[in-house]
């Protein structure tokens, strides 16, 4: 039976990945893996084996199998949004020393493939309203503020997973992800250092006690909002696929305008008798979101996004009912 390891399982992100790829996969052909920092029994419940690993430390390493491990997924990473104190310590320690730890485990154990995240920010400084970004758009971020060391060590990783791609024949496929849209109870990040409430969060809640929720800029602006269980749906297409390499953009392809957005929130979390209304203010500034070119994850991977805004938040509102991953969420 061919293995599948997750990096990072007890993530935001990785947690719903881990759910769906135990959903997607044939039992009788693939064993689902979870792995990550956190102590937790909350895969159990979905009969998922879960092994608690520390990717900076490589004796934690000895705990994976050995046999038959046909692929792994590393999500596991140091990100800005969680760094209440910065520490660019800790973006080298995980996601360069802790790459270089996975990908050892891939080479001693004859790993046929690697799966890994990267961020958007890699290409920010040729983002601007309207553009689509292309998955071949070269290099082209800051070297100042609280993103820049974060993505130094995502590219440094990069180049690690080249080395093992052309010196031990590992395939790869990397992913580059804007915002990955998934409720989570935790509700806060960390913008430079500061504890913030999203946004997202913040017009939510307005829309579920039916108050006014401000409209900033300009209403039609847009941008990419991939569902996790879409980035998720790409992820296993990539396990799956007879190729060596590849490099997708995580997205829809489907812009999605601020004014749809807010209009979907007031939509699905508003009361019917208690409507919210939309307070635009364009002289404020709105911006963060990218837009995504998926075309040759299509053509090379099938794959075909199923979650638009619509669906993106009915599915927010039955995962704050259903409280499936609370007990892992930072709090």
């Amino acid at each position: 039976m061919k293995k599948i390891v997750i990096f990072g399982s007890s993530g935001n992100v990785g947690s719903y990945l881990t759910k769906y790829c135990n959903e997607y996969f044939d039992k009788n052909e693939y064993q689902i893996i979870a792995s990550g920092r956190k102590d937790t029994n909350v895969f159990d419940s979905l009969n998922i084996q879960y092994i608690n690993v520390d990717i900076t430390r490589m004796e934690d390493f000895e705990k994976l199998p050995k046999e038959d491990v046909y692929a792994v997924m590393l999500l596991a990473a140091k990100i800005p949004s969680y760094m209440d104190e910065y520490n660019g310590r800790e973006y080298i320690e995980s996601n360069i020393m802790g790459a270089f730890n996975v990908l050892e485990y891939c080479r001693k154990n004859n790993v046929d493939r690697i799966l890994y995240t990267t961020t958007v920010f890699d290409i920010s400084l040729s983002a601007h309203d309207g553009l689509v970004l292309k998955p071949d758009t070269p290099k082209n971020f800051s070297y100042k503020g609280d993103h820049a060391l974060y993505v130094i060590s995502k590219n440094t990783a990069i180049e690690l997973i080249e080395h093992y791609h052309q010196e031990y024949g590992l395939k790869k496929f990397i992913f580059r992800l804007p915002t990955i849209y998934n409720y989570s109870p935790y509700h806060y990040y960390y913008p430079n250092g500061i504890k913030t409430k999203r946004p997202l969060y913040q017009m939510i809640e307005k829309a579920m006690n039916g108050e006014d929720i401000e409209l900033w800029g300009n209403p039609n602006y847009s941008k990419d909002m991939v569902h996790v269980y879409d980035f998720s749906q790409m992820l296993c297409k990539a396990i799956e696929v007879d190729r060596n390499e590849g490099f997708y953009n995580i997205g829809t392809g489907i812009p999605v305008t601020l004014k749809e957005q807010i209009e979907t929130i007031i939509e699905v979390f508003s009361p019917k008798d208690k409507k919210s209304k939309i307070i635009y203010r364009p002289e404020k500034d709105s911006t963060g979101g990218f837009l995504m070119d998926v075309e040759n994850a299509k053509e090379e991977l099938g794959y075909s996004p199923k979650y638009g805004c619509r669906e993106l938040f009915l599915d927010y509102k039955k995962e704050m009912e259903e409280h499936i991953f609370d007990s892992i969420r930072r709090k």
